[in-house]
């Protein structure tokens, strides 16, 4: 399994970094060649909104990995863990619940533009190409909650965190400067 997620991460964290860098690289080119040399690239313009897309779905799957999307994080660590376990088993449900419908729906609206053989006007590729990033991202954010969910309930109540990296790190921030004005009567 951990050589599986390893794969998932590194396809998503690719597509992602990718997905930017092109979309910036390509809209430079692009602004570069117009004024520069008075010359445009039809293309550019649509390539660099889907480069941008596609970074942004895979981006937000990846927050899914390390659930650092908007959380309920200050209500429930201020409960009894039992209960906080079970209030973070349920919105986690509800967000997999979303993301399953929107990846589904994404799929079918997919398969209507491949049906309907729309085309994207400056690139000429088929329009299934860019709009499967829909149920792409969302598949792997449905994947990466169900894993937090089998972990949850894996974990003893008294031992999970619910507090982010980032709340710790700033928690611990805080008593570093508490430590440094004590010490220095607060002239720093």
């Amino acid at each position: 399994m951990k050589y599986i997620d390893r794969i998932i991460d590194f396809i998503v964290k690719f597509v992602a970094v990718f997905g930017i860098s092109m979309g910036v690289i390509v809209a430079f080119a692009n602004v570069t060649a117009r004024y520069g040399f008075n010359f445009s690239f039809t293309w550019a313009a649509e390539l660099t909104v889907y480069m941008f897309l596609w970074s942004m779905f895979f981006t937000t799957a990846l927050l899914f990995k390390t659930n650092s999307h908007i959380s309920i994080g200050l209500l429930v660590q201020n409960i009894d863990k039992r209960y906080a376990k079970i209030i973070f088993i349920f919105t986690q449900m509800v967000s997999l619940i979303f993301l399953a419908v929107v990846g589904y729906y994404g799929y079918e609206y997919l398969l209507l533009v491949n049906e309907l053989e729309e085309m994207s006007i400056d690139l000429g590729i088929p329009m299934w190409i860019p709009y499967s990033v829909i149920p792409i991202a969302f598949g792997i954010g449905v994947y990466y909650i169900a894993s937090h969910i089998v972990q949850t309930i894996k974990t003893p109540a008294q031992e999970i965190n619910f507090k982010h990296e980032e709340d710790e790190m700033l928690q611990e921030m805080d008593e570093i400067v508490k430590e440094v004005n004590k010490k220095t009567g607060g002239l720093l």
